[in-house]
């Protein structure tokens, strides 16, 4: 009766208005309040399959699709930093332009310090020279310097300078346009250049070959030196003398002609004594007989005092 009767003033309290709490009693509701909020972790959670959510992002293949990309950027940045610096270092770009060389509108590209190259690549007909008051100093650091274009190619070294070519070659004057060498043979005939004394060749096919009328014409060869004609060989001057260390080969289809004087030195010559014999069948003895025109011939000795008058004697009646 008594909770009844409390419940119903409470109704009676209420209904007449809001019912007035004590500090005490607000402090204690709001403490029961935050404790069952803390204790309460599934409050706002609703349950929902990630599965049937729309993802975002790069996952799985296109992440690391991703980041090769852009490890690749970062290398190819790298490689530019690399490149930019060296030609930085190299050209030595500066507030001012270029340090070492120059663009000009023409095409030309001027040096204007000392460069280190390796191997240069010109365009199609181009040139390379110097200041009009100052030499081209081209050095090589222990290698030969070599200009090639095609097949023809300059080679200089510390001690030679070699030019070899298959197509020929010709040096002129560039001011006055005179052709001081060339091998056009059909057009120019050959001569040596002015200061040049000597020509060595390893083998030379012409027509002839002659010296000035105030000196001697050598020809010199460390080995063996081969003269051969397809018509015949015609050996002309006012004096003629072979030197030789070791033999001496003449060799025609039809005849040997000597105009002129003629001396053999016969200090070198091979000879026998006089206890050989003729027929000890060691030795097949010759011996050289000469024609009034010149024309020279061999005929076997077979006996002592055995002259040149044989039944085939080139001479004809003239011996």
């Amino acid at each position: 009766m008594a909770a009844a009767a409390a419940a119903a003033a409470a109704e009676q309290q209420s209904s007449n208005g809001p019912v007035k709490k004590s500090m005490r009693e607000k402090a204690v509701e709001r403490r029961n309040v935050n404790k069952e909020h803390n204790s309460n972790f599934k409050a706002g959670y609703i349950p929902i399959d990630e599965d049937r959510l729309h993802k975002t992002g790069l996952r799985g293949r296109k992440g690391n699709l991703a980041i090769c990309v852009i490890i690749l950027l970062f290398i190819l940045a790298v490689i530019n930093l690399i490149i930019t610096l060296v030609i930085w270092a190299v050209i030595r770009i500066g507030p001012n332009g270029c340090d070492s060389m120059e663009f000009h509108e023409s095409g030309l590209l001027r040096f204007k310090q000392v460069s280190d190259m390796g191997v240069i690549h010109p365009l199609y007909k181009s040139t390379v020279g110097g200041r009009r008051n100052e030499n081209l100093v081209i050095t090589g650091n222990n290698q030969p310097i070599v200009f090639q274009q095609g097949t023809t190619k300059l080679s200089v070294e510390n001690n030679k300078t070699s030019i070899t070519s298959d197509i020929g070659m010709q040096f002129f004057d560039p001011r006055t346009q005179n052709i001081l060498f060339s091998t056009d043979y059909e057009t120019h005939e050959f001569h040596l250049p002015s200061g040049v004394k000597s020509l060595n060749v390893q083998k030379a096919s012409t027509e002839r070959i002659t010296s000035n009328a105030t000196s001697d014409l050598n020809i010199k060869v460390d080995g063996r030196a081969i003269v051969r004609g397809n018509e015949g060989v015609f050996i002309m001057g006012k004096t003629i003398e072979f030197h030789m260390g070791g033999n001496m080969e003449l060799k025609a289809e039809n005849s040997i002609i000597l105009n002129g004087s003629v001396m053999v030195s016969t200090t070198r010559l091979p000879s026998s004594s006089s206890a050989d014999q003729l027929g000890s069948g060691d030795w097949v003895r010759y011996k050289l007989c000469v024609c009034a025109d010149g024309t020279l011939f061999k005929v076997q000795v077979t006996s002592q005092n055995m002259g040149c008058q044989i039944s085939d004697n080139p001479c004809g009646n003239t011996h």
